[in-house]
């Protein structure tokens, strides 16, 4: 991947961090406000009034309550790198990335010719997930076409598990989400209890910021779980499809190799002349 493809979803997944909160807030904390009469009270006044109201941002950025104000900090970091991995595999897990048309071509030309040795050097020349799994089957091809089945299968399961590690990432910050949340939902039932403890049950406005606290810490987790979730196993299996298909594209391509025999005196060369039929 280039710098500047890393360096634009460094900057997506900053301003996702700094900007959730502040939407949230929106979508959460717009509205009317009814006081104790019945009567619609103004926003902003409610804002400007010395008691803290329930708004997200109160919530968030609540100096009373520095551990929550910490764990939603890390809720905004593990929803940020949720969706820096989910475009990294996404930039990944591409035909064109995996399985380059030109690389085919070629390779497909050179063998064609019965030129392995150009065949090789096509590979290294176009370093992909193909590549790899086409060089693993020409370094067995003085052992016979079932070494090189072998080969091939070895190669595509090393591959496979090369993108599993990268996707395990987006599953990881999916399933990260929902136990941050049930924390914070524990916090702010502890905060609210010990509220109670204390003989603050008339103080309704704190025991509601409490109880928010661990409402929308629960609602954070699984905002940021469910699409983490949705999109790990749609990119795996994906991945999958294109592994089976880079298998079954190379296996074509080796088929010219059934019949050739590779003399052991130029093995550096990978000289070949056919079996008599």
């Amino acid at each position: 991947m280039s710098k500047f493809k890393k360096s634009l979803m460094a900057f997506m997944v900053v301003m996702v961090t700094c900007v959730t909160p502040i939407a949230a807030s929106v979508a959460f904390g717009a509205g009317e406000l009814t006081g104790a009469d019945g009567a619609t009270v103004d926003s902003n006044a409610a804002a400007s009034s010395k008691k803290k109201g329930g708004g997200f941002l109160s919530i968030v950025f609540n100096g009373d309550d520095l551990l929550g104000t910490f764990l939603w900090m890390v809720i905004f970091t593990d929803l940020g790198l949720a969706i820096y991995f989910i475009i990294d595999n996404s930039i990944l897990i591409k035909p064109e990335k995996l399985m380059p048309p030109v690389l085919v071509t070629s390779v497909q030309q050179a063998m064609a010719e019965g030129d392995v040795v150009k065949a090789m050097q096509v590979c290294e020349a176009n370093p992909s997930a193909m590549s790899s799994i086409v060089l693993a089957a020409f370094q067995h091809v003085e052992e016979g076409f079932e070494a090189i089945q072998e080969a091939v299968n070895a190669a595509s399961d090393l591959e496979q598990e090369k993108i599993q590690q990268r996707l395990n990432w987006i599953s990881v910050c999916g399933n990260l989400g929902p136990s941050l949340g049930l924390l914070g939902t524990v916090e702010g039932m502890i905060l609210t209890f010990a509220q109670l403890a204390s003989g603050a049950a008339g103080d309704a406005a704190a025991l509601a910021g409490s109880i928010g606290q661990a409402l929308y810490t629960t609602a954070g987790g699984l905002v940021i779980s469910i699409p983490a979730i949705t999109f790990f196993y749609s990119l795996r299996n994906k991945a999958n499809r294109l592994i089976l298909r880079m298998t079954a594209v190379t296996m074509e391509l080796l088929n010219g190799l059934r019949n050739v025999e590779v003399a052991p005196e130029e093995g550096a060369e990978m000289a070949m002349e056919e079996m008599p039929q």
